[in-house]
C-alpha cells in the first residue's frame, strides 16, 4: 500500500499544472532527512514554521499601528494569515502547489523587527544591510534550524520587491499576495483609526480596483489569475498593476510615513538602539551562535515583540513611558 505522502505526490503529478513545483521534484534540504510517511516535504515545512517560536511572536509584533488601543487592528500574525489566504486562493485557481505557497507565506515575515518598518529602519542603521526577509531566512536556517526545503527558503528570501523574482511560481504568488493583502488591510485599519476616509483614496484605487475592501481584493486576485493563466510568470494586467502601485505610493505618503510623529520615531529609535548597543557588549540570552557581538544583538533584539522590547528597555534604562506605549 502506498503511504499517504506517496498518494499525495501521485495526485500532484496528475492534477497540478505542469508549471507547478511538485513536492517530489523539490531541490531538497541542506541536510538529508528520511521522508515522512504522512506529509510531503512542503507540508512538513509548513508545519515546522507554524510550530516555530518566531511564528508565535508575530502575534505581538506591529503591522503598521504602534501600540493600538483597538482590538481589530492587524498585527504581523493576522497579516500573515491574510497573505496566506489570498495566496492559496490564487494557487488553487492556477493549479499550482498550495502547500508550497502556504509554507512560504507563513514564513515570509518571521524576521520582522518590533515596531514595524520603523523598527527595521533602526536595526538597519545599527547593522547596515539588515532586511527582514533575509532575517526570516536566518531564523529558519540558523536560529531555529528548521532545515526547510530550498523552494520555501527561496520564496521567503525573495518575497520583497527589492529582491530577484522567486524561482517558483508559488514564490511569485507569495510576493503578490503580500502586497495585495497589506495594501487592502492597511486601508481598512487607516480608516478605522481616522487617518483616512474612503473619499481620500486615489481615483485609480476606487475606479480600477474597487470601492470596498472585498471589491479590491476580488479585482486584484481575479486579474492576477486571469493574466497569469498558462504563462511562465505570475503577473497582473498593466492597468491593475499600475493602480496597485499608485495605491501603495499613496499609503506610504499618508499612512506609513506621513502620519508618524517625530516624537514616535525618536522613541522607537531610542528603545531599539539602546537595546542593540547594550546587547552588542553583553551576550544576550539568544540561540544565536554568531561570533560577532553585533550580529548576536541583532538576532536577539530583532526577534523581540513590541511589548518585550518596551519591558526590556524599561528594565535596562529605568526610563519607561508613562502610558507604557509609544503614541503619547
Amino acid at each position: 500500500m502506498p503511504t499517504p505522502r506517496v498518494e499525495t505526490e501521485t495526485w500532484e503529478t496528475r492534477w497540478l499544472s505542469e508549471r507547478a513545483r511538485r513536492a517530489a521534484e523539490s531541490k531538497g534540504r541542506d541536510r538529508l532527512e528520511q521522508e515522512d510517511d504522512l506529509r510531503t516535504c512542503f507540508q512538513r515545512d509548513r508545519d515546522r514554521i507554524v510550530h516555530a517560536k518566531a511564528f508565535r511572536r508575530l502575534a505581538h509584533k506591529t503591522q503598521v499601528f504602534l501600540a493600538p488601543e483597538g482590538d481589530h487592528y492587524r498585527v504581523r500574525l493576522t497579516h500573515t494569515l491574510e497573505v496566506t489566504q489570498v495566496a492559496r486562493t490564487i494557487a488553487r485557481a492556477l493549479r499550482l502547489n498550495e502547500d508550497l505557497t502556504e509554507a512560504i507565506c507563513l514564513g515570509h515575515d518571521l524576521g520582522h523587527t518590533p515596531f514595524g518598518h520603523l523598527g527595521e529602519e533602526v536595526v538597519a542603521e545599527f547593522s547596515p544591510g539588515f532586511r527582514h526577509n533575509l532575517q526570516s531566512v536566518r531564523i529558519v536556517e540558523v536560529l531555529e534550524d528548521l532545515n526547510l526545503t530550498w523552494e520555501v527558503r527561496d520564496g521567503i528570501a525573495n518575497h520583497t520587491w527589492s529582491m530577484p523574482m522567486p524561482e517558483t511560481l508559488e514564490g511569485q504568488i507569495a510576493r503578490f499576495a503580500d502586497r495585495i493583502a497589506y495594501l487592502n488591510h492597511d486601508i481598512d485599519d487607516a480608516v478605522r483609526a481616522g487617518i483616512l476616509d474612503h473619499a481620500d483614496l486615489p481615483r485609480a484605487t476606487t475606479e480600477v480596483l474597487g470601492a470596498t475592501h472585498s471589491e479590491r481584493i476580488h479585482r486584484m486576485v481575479g486579474d492576477l489569475v486571469t493574466a497569469s493563466a498558462g504563462g511562465s510568470e505570475i503577473r497582473m494586467t498593466p492597468e491593475v498593476f499600475d493602480a496597485m502601485a499608485e495605491t501603495r505610493s499613496f499609503l506610504f505618503e499618508r499612512v506609513y510615513l506621513g502620519r508618524v510623529a517625530p516624537e514616535t520615531r525618536d522613541r522607537v529609535r531610542t528603545i531599539l538602539m539602546t537595546l542593540l548597543q547594550h546587547h552588542a557588549q553583553d551576550e544576550p540570552e539568544s540561540p544565536s551562535s554568531a561570533p560577532d557581538g553585533r550580529q548576536r544583538a541583532v538576532d536577539y533584539v530583532a526577534g523581540m515583540t513590541d511589548r518585550f522590547a518596551l519591558r526590556a528597555y524599561t528594565h535596562l534604562s529605568g526610563d519607561g513611558f508613562p502610558d507604557g506605549g509609544l503614541l503619547g
